[in-house]
């Protein structure tokens, strides 16, 4: 069974297959401020990605003190709140972020072997 396809301005072109290697992941991190555990989390986060993700993740922090517009967007209610938003299916961790194998299982991500 192949992906299914997704048209682009320049053609046809493959979605990447579940478990994908290549798969981009898109990250949102949601923090109030910057004060010492929002950087803590940033630095975990971080570290976590460039350890798993490495080349293939994109992660945003949001400041919800600077756009409080997205986090009513979001519905966030709670920070830190780590948002996955691709690949699919969307993601939502609450919390701390130093527990690796709770970021492992909370994103859908398959630690490399």
């Amino acid at each position: 069974m192949t992906a299914p396809e997704k048209t682009t301005a320049g053609g046809p072109e493959q979605w990447p297959a579940p478990g994908d290697i290549t798969e981009k992941y898109i990250l949102r991190l949601y923090v109030t401020g910057m004060t010492a555990r929002a950087a803590r989390t940033i630095e975990s986060l971080r570290t976590f990605c460039e350890k798993h993700l490495a080349g293939r993740y994109e992660l945003q922090v949001i400041d919800i003190y600077q756009q409080p517009e997205l986090a009513r967007t979001e519905q966030i209610v709670a920070v830190p709140t780590l948002i996955k938003k691709l690949p699919l299916p969307l993601r939502r961790l609450i919390g701390d972020m130093s527990d690796e194998a709770r970021v492992l299982v909370g994103l859908d991500i398959l630690p490399h072997q």
